[in-house]
Order: structure tokens, then sequence, then C-alpha cells
């Protein structure tokens, strides 16, 4: 098994940065997301790890190796493509075999490490078929079989759940946290989806830009986003940001007015997210007063949008609470739910 380090890693183009000063230590065995929008570098970074892309500057290091000057092939990796990347001439057995007899592994002991990864994904009654015969998500999880009977040091998993509808997704990834709990093989995962990542990573780093915004838990991101773009990226829906003006601790704008926050006076974003907030009477006590811009049913809740200051504010109802829109309603947000970050940096501003 084998931790990884990148220490200041940077991938250019010319004047384009695609990664720019990444440092990160991955512990060996953990299950690590890169996580941010289309063109953040998260991709470019996995690729770098893999030797699908030289690095600019700075050094990787999978267990005790500087890794730099490998080929792929001498990484001791494998990876998952949002591709499935099968050979559709071969069924589903010799797919998995593949890696296997490239690596020019002992021939006697094939069929036990094909069968042990066809068992892990629960294709064993598929192994006759051709990729054309298979959905896509049995696709997806022959290609998860294929990295696995090579017995990695490392999986390199690049969106592998893409292509698949929302129900398999579902399935696939309870899958894949599984299997990563039963092999204990470091993992990094890219993904552009934020549930992918709050479900299956130990860690999460969140990338803009080719710069890391912030790395840490799940709960960590969740509870204390480092910044707004961190804030507005993670959850669903995203956390409620507003601009507006702080005055001995009582934020002020637009239909809205909260007190008892602790903070800097001068203008600034607050944050809320919609669960943490709730419906209240408008005779009684509300921190925004606004009309209904629109109300959505979740099945478990009853997502209320109203318009404050020029945002679009969310708050979670319970899933019997009904209202029309353009009805006016009050919203209670407590100051212990609020965040507060720097209304032009944006970066959080612990109380």
């Amino acid at each position: 098994m084998a931790g990884i380090q990148l220490k200041n890693v940077s991938k250019r183009w010319g004047n384009f940065v695609g990664v720019d000063n990444f440092d990160l230590t991955i512990a060996d065995r953990e299950f690590l997301v890169l996580l941010g929008p289309s063109g953040c570098g998260k991709t470019t970074t996995m690729r770098m790890i893999a030797g699908l892309e030289d690095v600019t500057e700075g050094q990787i290091i999978i267990g005790d190796r500087v890794v730099n000057g490998l080929e792929p092939k001498d990484r001791d990796i494998a990876m998952v493509f949002q591709s499935y990347g099968l050979y559709p001439n071969m069924n589903v057995y010799e797919n998995i075999r593949f890696p296997l007899k490239v690596r020019k592994v002992d021939p006697a002991t094939h069929d036990d490490r094909v069968m042990r990864a066809a068992d892990m994904v629960e294709l064993r009654d598929f192994l006759h078929r051709k990729p054309a015969e298979l959905s896509g998500g049995q696709r997806q999880r022959v290609a998860l079989a294929r990295a696995i009977v090579r017995e990695p040091n490392v999986f390199l998993m690049d969106e592998p759940l893409s292509n698949l509808d929302a129900k398999l997704r579902v399935s696939t990834r309870a899958q894949i946290k599984n299997l990563q709990h039963e092999l204990q093989v470091t993992t990094i995962y890219v993904t552009h989806d934020q549930i992918e990542a709050m479900t299956l990573a130990d860690r999460v780093v969140v990338m803009k830009h080719g710069v890391i915004q912030q790395v840490g838990t799940p709960t960590q991101i969740y509870d204390r986003p480092a910044n707004t773009f961190v804030a507005g990226f993670i959850g669903s829906p995203a956390m409620n940001l507003m601009e507006g003006h702080l005055q001995g601790g009582v934020f002020t704008g637009d239909h809205v007015r909260i007190s008892g926050l602790p903070g800097p006076d001068g203008p600034i974003t607050l944050g809320f997210r919609a669960e943490d907030a709730s419906v209240a009477r408008t005779d009684g006590e509300t921190e925004i007063t606004a009309p209904v811009y629109t109300m959505e049913l979740l099945g478990d809740a009853t997502m209320i949008t109203v318009k404050a200051r020029g945002s679009m504010v969310s708050v979670k109802a319970g899933k019997e609470y009904r209202i029309e829109i353009d009805e006016t309603v009050g919203l209670h947000i407590p100051a212990a739910i609020c965040h507060l970050f720097h209304h032009e940096t944006g970066v959080r501003l612990d109380p």
C-alpha cells in the first residue's frame, strides 16, 4: 500500500496555468475526492499522478518513490475512466483478465484473480457476455473489476459515474464505497458532483482555477466552508449567500435584519443553509419577510424560495407545508446558524 505526496505541483501550458502550486499529502488507504467545476484542474492533477501528463514544477511521491520520471505502467496504479474503455471483441472475462496478460502475471493465477474481482462487483453471471450486451452500469462494473484485478497500490477514478442514470449512480456509488472499504487501497476520485464527494470521501479537496480552496472531511467543509466559493458549491441546495451591512452585531439589508452576529462593522456577506432556517409566522419572530418566489415539493420537505435584496433565499419547511407564489412569508434565521464572509475576498470570518 502507499500514501501519496504532491509537493508544490504545477502544470502550465504556455501562459495558461492548469494547476497552481498543489501541495497535499494523501494518507495510505485514504479515499480522497478532488471536487470542483469543469476546468478547475482536478482531472489534470489526477493525470499527473498517473503519469499521463508531465509535471511542470514540483514532485509527486507514491510510497517512498519520486515518480515524476516514471512511465504510467511503472507507477503501480490502476485507473477507471468516465468512458469505460472496454475491448468490444472480448467478453467480460477477457476484459477483466487483460491487465494480467499485459503485465505477464503468472497465468496460473489468472482465473482465481478474475473470479475474485468479478465477485466483488457481482459480475460472475455475465463473464461470457460482450460489452455490447451489457447495460451502462454493468460496463462500469467491468471497468472497476479490471482495475481491482491488478491489485495496485493506488486507484485513480476519473468521474466514473457520469455516464450513468440517477438510480445507477446511487447503487454504483455505494458499491465503490464498499469496495474501497474492503480492498483498503489508496483511492483518488475526481468528480464535479458534490453529493458524490460528500458520500464517498474521507477527505475532500475543493478546487477552483487550479488552486486548492479547502481540504477537509465532508463534515468540516459542509459545516465551516473556507470561503464563499466553497459555501456556494457544497450543499443541495447551496448555501444562501446575501450581501449586506453589519453594524453593532446587526446585519441589515432589504427585507433582512439579523441580530446577535459577532463580526466587524461594515459591508459583509452572510450565509446560512436552507435546512438550518425555518418558516415562521409573519407576526412572530422573523429575520426575513418577503414574497414567495417559488415552492417546490421534494417529498421529504417543501422548499420555499423568496427574493430578498436581489438574492434568492431558500428555506426547507415540513413536507406538509403549502403556500402560494407571491404570498408573503416570514423566515426565522437565528444568528447561531449564520456564516460570515469578507465582502471582497469571500474568505470566512471566524467569530
